[in-house]
């Protein structure tokens, strides 16, 4: 039987252990809306922290730059034998560039990674690669307008003046913000769980400073190696993050199952706690990876499938503008699928398929007809030739779709009036594919974390093999996405998706 180890862990109420919180609080609804991650205690302090940070480092940077873009302009005049003034900074010349300057400089930087956290954060180097950046930006924008460089070397003088300024005011703001960090108590506080021997390796080097931040290992959970070693254990993981209220949860998964995993992932982000996975050597060596200096020892951070309130208003107001824009657009397409379905076969243009969205709630999602009237009550009899492993129903050479029926499914033209799904806000454009109610009754647990957040018209499935995958594959797909989430990652599936379609690749 698993065991707790001593270290700071709450001792189990005689009356029995509470369990885990419910999975779904609140309304129905994509989890991505839900605020019970983001109000949690550790995150808020987190985003007020950050954002302090951050807004400190931008100050620093447009001091820094305009000390620097000072020092060239003293040392222009000085070569040139004029005056030298703190006025050379406002008058007219190169220092009416300095409010095209900063926010140039501040978006460089952003992508750049100077605003990363602490542990992340590029150094000198990368500030003068940056700068060097914001220089022919400058330059080009110059020429561009027929600006007259009057003084050849004032943009790299500026540039090298304001790299040396720059990290000395970004070395000074973290000296003094570990000083009053240390001084406020702060702490990164750690919950680990694994098995007994991985986690005394993995203390050790974790109790070291991060970052300049105390670490403190505030209670470990010590399993046996095993899925249920870790499975069954979660009802004491639920009563020692509730009692520590951890900043992070660090798991040695390197003994244990995929489920057992995503169980404690899940209970987890339920408590507001962020959690990292210490992979084995082998999983390192074989798994792309991005390694996070600072650590000690390698930690990957799997961030809950939440999104802040802007966020969520850009997927949905991605999703609207361009449903419109594909419904307006595509009008004369509409009429001439809905000519054909009509043309070959009796009944309804617009099919009405029964399928499970979010939060396990069933709606009727809108398809173009691709099969003859009545073809639902064929499938039991059809059961004995399904293609398809799994939670899924796939024949190649259905013998209910129709000619056009089947042209349409190649093309995935037959998804279209998904669409108005989508402008009702029970669909996305891009997420896990919505399973038809056969499907999702055999579904496994592990399976159903996939319905917390809104199904899509398209997703990693669709660009990844379709249909000639694996349903534990896809499940894995859809779990990928969740965790990755970002409207550039929707825009780059939907572009993907369209030569996807036009091979017909997988499709049937």
């Amino acid at each position: 039987m698993p065991t707790e180890a001593p270290t700071t862990t709450p001792a189990e109420p005689e009356s029995g252990v509470p369990s885990a919180p419910d999975p779904t609080p609140g309304e129905p609804g994509d989890i991505r809306r839900s605020r019970v991650y983001l109000l949690s205690r550790g995150p808020v302090f987190g985003l007020v922290r950050r954002a302090v940070s951050i807004a400190a480092l931008v100050a620093a940077d447009v001091a820094g730059l305009a000390l620097g873009v000072y020092l060239a302009l003293v040392l222009r005049s000085f070569v040139y034998g004029d005056t030298i003034y703190w006025s050379l900074l406002w008058k007219t010349g190169p220092a009416d560039w300095l409010p095209f300057l900063a926010p140039i400089t501040v978006i460089v930087f952003l992508q750049a990674g100077l605003y990363a956290p602490r542990e992340r954060r590029a150094g000198s180097g990368r500030i003068l690669a940056a700068l060097v950046l914001v220089a022919l930006i400058v330059l080009a924008f110059g020429l561009g307008t027929d600006y007259d460089f009057t003084t050849t070397g004032l943009i790299p003088t500026a540039v090298v003046a304001s790299t040396i300024a720059i990290a000395l005011l970004r070395a000074a703001y973290d000296s003094v913000s570990l000083e009053l960090m240390a001084l406020a108590g702060v702490r990164r506080r750690l919950v680990l769980v694994g098995d007994d021997a991985t986690l005394d390796d993995l203390e050790r080097p974790l109790r070291a400073t991060h970052g300049g931040i105390v670490v403190e290992v505030v209670g470990r959970l010590t399993v046996d190696a095993g899925a249920r070693g870790l499975a069954g254990s979660l009802d004491r993981l639920a009563v020692l993050l509730e009692a520590e209220r951890p900043d992070e949860l660090v798991l040695a998964e390197a003994h244990f199952d995929e489920q057992a995993v995503l169980e404690v992932v899940q209970l987890a982000h339920r408590h507001g706690v962020k959690v990292k996975l210490a992979p084995s050597t082998t999983e390192l060596l074989v798994h792309e990876g991005e390694y996070v200096p600072g650590q000690g020892i390698p930690l990957f951070e799997l961030r809950p499938p939440m999104l802040t309130g802007l966020e969520w208003a850009t997927k949905r107001v991605f999703d609207i503008v361009v449903s419109l824009l594909f419904l307006v657009v595509g009008i004369p397409l509409w009429l001439v699928v809905a000519a054909a379905i009509k043309l070959e076969s009796r009944g309804p243009v617009l099919y009405v398929d029964r399928r499970i969205g979010v939060r396990e709630q069933e709606f009727g999602m809108l398809k173009f007809r691709t099969m003859v009237a009545g073809a639902a009550e064929r499938q039991d009899e059809l059961e004995a030739e399904n293609e398809a492993s799994g939670a899924l129903f796939k024949i190649r050479d259905d013998p209910r779709v129709t000619r056009v029926g089947r042209v349409l499914r190649r093309l995935s033209l037959d998804e279209l009036p998904q669409l108005g799904n989508v402008l009702r806000g029970q669909m996305s454009l891009v997420g896990p594919r919505p399973l038809p109610l056969r499907d999702h009754a055999m579904l496994e647990d592990w399976h159903r974390a996939r319905s917390l957040v809104l199904p899509g018209m398209t997703g990693l499935w669709q660009i990844s093999g379709r249909s000639g995958l694996e349903f534990d594959d896809l499940v894995r797909l859809d779990f990928a996405y969740i965790e990755a989430w970002s409207i550039w990652l929707d825009i780059s599936i939907i572009a993907r998706t369209i030569p996807a379609v036009l091979s017909g690749r997988g499709a049937y």
